[in-house]
C-alpha cells in the first residue's frame, strides 16, 4: 500500500491511525498541499480530485478518507473500526460524519486560504472562524456521545472506532488553533484514551517524515 497524504491533514491523520490500527504495512508518501503540490507534478496525475489523502492499493487509486477507511475494514475485518450490529454502525458513522462532514469541510485549509486570500479576512479573524465551528460542532458532538454504550472507554464502546479516527485529528488540529475544549467530558475522555494507544501515537503528525519540511 501506497499513502500519498499531508502530515498536518486531518483526513490523512484518519487513514494513518486506521492503517496503524490494522497493523497494515504502507509507504509514506508526502504531498505539500500548504506549498500546493497536489494541484501539479506526478500527484495531480494520480489524484482525481487532487486531494489527500489517497490510497494506492492492488493497483487502485482510492480517495476519500472515509471511504478508504472503510475499504480498509473490509479488506482487513480485525480489529473492526465499525461495529457489528447495524444500530451501532449506524451510530458511529454518524458520529465520524459530524467531524468529516460537518466541522471538517469548513475549517480545512483551502477554506481558509480563501478567507484570507479572497476574503481579505485578517489572521485573528479567520482563527474567530476556525474556533466558533470546530466549538459547536465539537458540542454537538459531546451530545451524540451521550448515546454511546455505558462505560464506552472510546466513542463507543471498548475498542477504537471509525468515530475516534476522526476525533483524534480533529482535537490536534483544534490545539494549534487555541480552540475552547472545555465542558466537553465524553469527548476529551475519548480522545486521551486513544492517546494511550501506540497506534494513535504513531499517527500524529510530529511522527511523520514530511513534519519538519
Amino acid at each position: 500500500m501506497k499513502l500519498h497524504n499531508y502530515f498536518r491533514s486531518s483526513a490523512s491523520f484518519r487513514v494513518r491511525i486506521a492503517l496503524h490500527l490494522k497493523g497494515l504495512a504502507f509507504d509514506y508518501i508526502p504531498v505539500h498541499i500548504a506549498r500546493g503540490d497536489h494541484h501539479t507534478g506526478p500527484f495531480a496525475q494520480l489524484s482525481a480530485d487532487r486531494l489527500v489523502p489517497l490510497l494506492e492499493d492492488e493497483g487502485e487509486r482510492l480517495s476519500q478518507s472515509m471511504a478508504i477507511i472503510e475499504y480498509l475494514d473490509e479488506v482487513q475485518p480485525e480489529p473492526a473500526l465499525l461495529p457489528h450490529d447495524p444500530v451501532g454502525r449506524a451510530h458511529v458513522r454518524a458520529l465520524a460524519q459530524s467531524i468529516a462532514c460537518e466541522i471538517h469541510p469548513i475549517n480545512n485549509l483551502r477554506v481558509l486560504k480563501y478567507l484570507v486570500k479572497e476574503l481579505k479576512l485578517d489572521e485573528e479573524a479567520k482563527n474567530r472562524w476556525y474556533r466558533h465551528w470546530v466549538r459547536e460542532g465539537l458540542e454537538a458532538f459531546e451530545r451524540q456521545l451521550a448515546q454511546s454504550p455505558a462505560g464506552s472507554t472510546y466513542c463507543w464502546g471498548n475498542t477504537p472506532t471509525l468515530a475516534d479516527c476522526c476525533l483524534v485529528p480533529q482535537i490536534f488540529n483544534g490545539q494549534r488553533f487555541d480552540c475552547d475544549f472545555s465542558g466537553l467530558p465524553r469527548t476529551m475522555a475519548a480522545f486521551e484514551a486513544c492517546m494511550k494507544l501506540d497506534a494513535f501515537q504513531r499517527a500524529q503528525p510530529s511522527q511523520c517524515p514530511d513534519a519538519q519540511a
